[in-house]
């Protein structure tokens, strides 16, 4: 899927041969809709569509979804997990002061990331990279 079209997303629940369901669906939109956001808070954001549905449920359909490959876990270290639908490959910094997290795209063009100097014999299909720093609002509060 390229970013510039948007998942099907009864389609990919179903081709990952999962059923297609109202909570699943409102919390994919969620997660499409707040990226980088954590289960609870996407269980409020699911709790305002669609009324009742439990935490675990919540979890549940993060874990199916993720394992499916439909959405993507990140979780930097001392980090709660946080979850987006952006599954490309691609890379995250993260604000050491505030804890906010934002994608970007691999260094030097279309993943070269995958293609380690030496690879011990494995075949790379995806990298994690995370950069580590101070947000523009930190920066700026620090300097005032």
């Amino acid at each position: 899927m390229s970013l510039s079209e948007p998942l099907d997303v009864s389609a990919a629940l179903k081709g990952a041969g999962l059923q297609v369901t109202a909570q699943r669906l409102a919390v994919h939109k969620a997660v499409s809709d707040h990226p980088h956001t954590m289960a609870d808070e996407i269980c409020d954001h699911v709790r305002s569509e669609i009324g009742a549905i439990s935490r675990q449920a919540v979890y549940d359909t993060l874990n199916v979804m993720s394992e499916h490959g439909l959405i993507r876990r990140i979780q930097p270290a001392g980090l709660a997990a946080r979850y987006e639908d952006r599954v490309d490959n691609h890379h995250h910094l993260v604000c050491r002061e505030c804890g906010s997290l934002v994608d970007t795209d691999c260094a030097k063009g279309r993943a070269p990331c995958l293609d380690a100097e030496d690879n011990h014999g494995y075949r790379i299909d995806e990298a994690e990279v995370i950069y580590w720093g101070s947000c523009p609002d930190c920066q700026s509060k620090a300097k005032s």
